[in-house]
């Protein structure tokens, strides 16, 4: 007699497998937090979690702090896809931990390289995000030079001085925030335009400084789900068009992670250069092209190419799985 199908295990295992999914995904968008000039947001949209990231994040409201407050856990976590979020923000956490140094010395060591295989990465999403636009009619085409623009300009923009005016600091968490789970927009180079990186991002930090914590954390808190029922709400009405310039905010990203570049310096309000561990903060980079070919340039070109390559397997490997896996 053959023995009968455990439905349950089957179903245990199937959902492990998602889980381990999430996970993997959590640690590229973590990854890409740690990358200068690129957006955590632009790796959910890529690896297809963002939709569902933007309706777990939006769905935290007064309702969900009533079921928390009536003890009803099972209900929570439903409303708020929790087992999801929480795999997810351990594959990001556990990402920017394990891998921070890692990056620091490669950026240190390999600057070239490591741009060239992220220049790449990102290539490569401009076309597989933009692919996923079902009608590229002209308000879509629009939209698509709109982001671009924005994405371009953003990034030629001097960056501010320091502020640290409390409703200031709310306004930097709100814009940081919301930068960090847009594709194509970096929230520390955000924060650097705003000129309050050295502020938030170093001093604060390092100093345990609650006054400038706290409102940053406050904005980034009612910028994120106030954010996010917004982004949600486009997306559901005006995907295609969102999608499009989305594309067009991860096309205009190219410029920073271009390998061939002179970094700006951050300073302050006298002129002096910012320093961090003993280093001068970069503000932003202005786009230089090799003067010749040599080894360094076709090995950089190979790891782009090898960025491209990249992608086309995770899209492969996600074309290759039910579409209920998500």
């Amino acid at each position: 007699m053959t023995k009968p199908i455990n439905r349950n295990l089957i179903q245990n295992n199937k959902q492990v497998k998602q889980y381990i999914n999430y996970f993997v995904k959590g640690m590229a968008v973590g990854i890409a937090n740690i990358i200068p000039g690129v957006s955590g947001g632009t790796i959910a949209l890529i690896t297809g979690i963002f939709e569902r990231l933007i309706d777990a994040i939006k769905s935290f409201d007064l309702t969900t702090v009533k079921l928390l407050v009536k003890g009803d856990w099972k209900g929570f976590t439903v409303k708020t896809d929790f087992y999801f979020l929480l795999t997810l923000f351990a594959g990001v956490g556990i990402a920017i931990i394990a891998l921070a140094k890692i990056f620091d010395f490669l950026f240190h060591s390999y600057p070239v390289y490591i741009w060239a295989y992220f220049f790449g990465l990102v290539l490569a999403s401009v076309y597989f995000v933009g692919k996923t636009v079902e009608q590229w009619k002209t308000s879509v085409i629009l939209s698509f030079i709109i982001g671009t623009a924005i994405a371009v300009g953003v990034s030629l923009i001097n960056p501010a001085t320091a502020n640290d005016n409390f409703f200031y600091l709310i306004l930097c968490g709100v814009v940081a925030i919301c930068s960090m789970i847009l594709p194509g927009l970096s929230g520390s180079f955000v924060l650097i335009l705003m000129g309050n990186y050295q502020l938030v991002a170093i001093d604060a930090i390092n100093n345990r400084d609650f006054s400038v914590i706290i409102p940053v954390g406050i904005g980034a808190v009612a910028g994120l789900i106030a954010f996010s029922h917004v982004l949600s709400w486009v997306f559901k009405r005006f995907k295609d068009q969102t999608i499009a310039m989305l594309t067009g905010f991860i096309l205009g990203s190219l410029s920073i992670l271009w390998p061939w570049k002179e970094p700006l310096f951050l300073t302050d309000a006298a002129g002096d250069f910012i320093m961090k561990h003993g280093e001068k903060v970069i503000a932003r980079y202005s786009v230089v092209f090799p003067e010749q070919i040599n080894t360094e340039v076709l090995f950089a070109v190979g790891l782009m190419i090898l960025g491209v390559l990249s992608i086309v397997i995770v899209e492969k490997v996600a074309q290759s799985k039910p579409a209920n896996n998500e």
